[in-house]
């Protein structure tokens, strides 16, 4: 019979990994905190109609990439591929928009039908952080500065920079794009597949081309600055000067673009040229069109989304984190009153010091089939309980990580021992 497999682009994160996760998400939650943004979870199935009408029925997500299927109603369902949409539609829904501030944020698994490659899967995880009801540039600033507080409490700042631009709105960028579409259709012959299929969807998606042969053409495209509005224009200027005062350092980037109408003024990218071609970290920008676009009242709304698989690749040393995550101690109980005074020793050690990670040998065996298992464990110590041990209250200690002789204590000495070692 053939073994069933896990779906292709979608990875099971064994338990030598996850300690470099929960770090991640220890840390994540601890910044959100720190700026008064409060976690929302979402359901991981939404109607489809949600996301054609957030993500645009002619881009290639919706097309190709999503998982999509009726159920036994017949409505038609998709795992989600992002979570801007479905945090929207909670907040409708519930009636969190309707003349509030929000300071929201959640995380878990997206999904997108696309081809697997390093920093890229089916089953992928994000982080979004959304801010609605706030119109000026001091929280797309609030936004860079918590997500830069982030990159260095995880000790990665260093393999991140920070790239900025201005959309302006959908009335200037709408007189930009007919220009960029004249100027590329000079240039046709110039232009790639995915760009002449883009040229009506989509041009601006064109000057976000990774293509090196496109280069050229994109530098001497024109310039979206050069159609905004005075408004826009100050919007920008005070973002700036405000992520000036905070010592972010960043480089504005005019092809840095978003495909979508409802994306407006403020956009940014956290890039690492550390994870080869998924070189995006970190996604985020002004979107104030898109509530009304999802059929609410128009509100001003700003995020940014991050990718985990991405951030947990930039750690430095994670193998740390996994040691980290390993026992304390294996306690190895040999005999029948060993094995029911072990148990209460188990549980009186674990009430008294909470932090302890205490692994107790179950399904019996002999000492040197215990000591075998407990160094499989990783633990630090072999805690031994044996008949006689158990008798006369004594612990046996085994170092099991250094060349430290073995001691025993009487039980009572145990707690303050293990105390010094957590």
């Amino acid at each position: 019979m053939e073994k069933i497999q896990a779906i292709r682009g979608m990875h099971d994160i064994l338990p030598d990994r996850t300690p470099r996760w929960q770090h991640v998400e220890s840390v994540m939650r601890r910044v959100m905190a720190s700026y008064g943004y409060q976690e929302i979870r979402l359901p991981l199935v939404e109607k489809t109609e949600l996301f054609k009408r957030s993500i645009g029925e002619v881009t290639d997500i919706v097309e190709k990439e999503m998982y999509t299927f009726e159920d036994r109603n017949g409505d038609s369902l998709t795992l989600r591929p992002e979570g801007t949409a479905g945090c929207l539609r909670a907040c409708m829904e519930h009636g969190l928009l309707h003349n509030q501030v929000n300071r929201l944020w959640y995380a878990g698994p997206m999904f997108r039908h696309e081809r697997p490659q390093k920093g890229r899967y089916r089953q992928f995880h994000q982080v979004g952080v959304e801010a609605y009801g706030i119109a000026s540039s001091d929280i797309d600033a609030e936004l860079i500065l918590l997500s830069s507080r982030l990159w260095r409490e995880l000790g990665i700042a260093h393999k991140i920079e920070l790239q900025i631009n201005t959309l302006g709105t959908a009335e200037e960028r709408h007189g930009y794009r007919s220009k960029l579409v004249d100027y590329f259709r000079a240039h046709y012959g110039k232009l790639d597949e995915d760009s002449r299929r883009r040229l009506d969807s989509n041009p601006l998606r064109i000057l976000d081309s990774k293509n090196p042969d496109m280069r050229d053409l994109i530098q001497a495209a024109p310039v979206l600055t050069d159609e905004l509005g005075e408004e826009s224009k100050a919007h920008f200027q005070r973002l700036k000067e405000l992520l000036d005062q905070a010592d972010i350092v960043y480089a504005v980037n005019p092809t840095l673009v978003r495909g979508l109408d409802y994306y407006s003024r403020t956009v940014f990218e956290w890039v690492t040229q550390e994870l080869g071609a998924q070189g995006t970290v970190c996604a985020g920008g002004r979107y104030d069109g898109l509530i009304e676009q999802l059929g609410g009242k128009g509100s001003a709304a700003t995020g940014f989304a991050l990718g985990m698989e991405r951030l947990i690749e930039l750690l430095e040393a994670p193998e740390k984190l996994d040691a980290a995550a390993l026992p304390h101690a294996y306690l190895i109980r040999v005999g029948e009153q060993a094995e029911l005074k072990g148990a209460k020793l188990a549980e009186a050690l674990r009430e008294t010091l909470p932090n302890l990670r205490l692994v107790v040998n179950c399904g019996g065996g002999s000492f040197k089939t215990q000591f075998k298992r407990a160094d499989k464990s990783g633990a630090v110590l072999g805690l031994i309980l044996g008949e006689d041990e158990a008798r006369d209250q004594l612990i046996g200690v085994k170092y099991l990580r250094s060349e430290a002789g073995q001691t025993t204590l009487s039980q009572s000495e145990l707690i303050p021992f293990l105390q010094a070692l957590i």
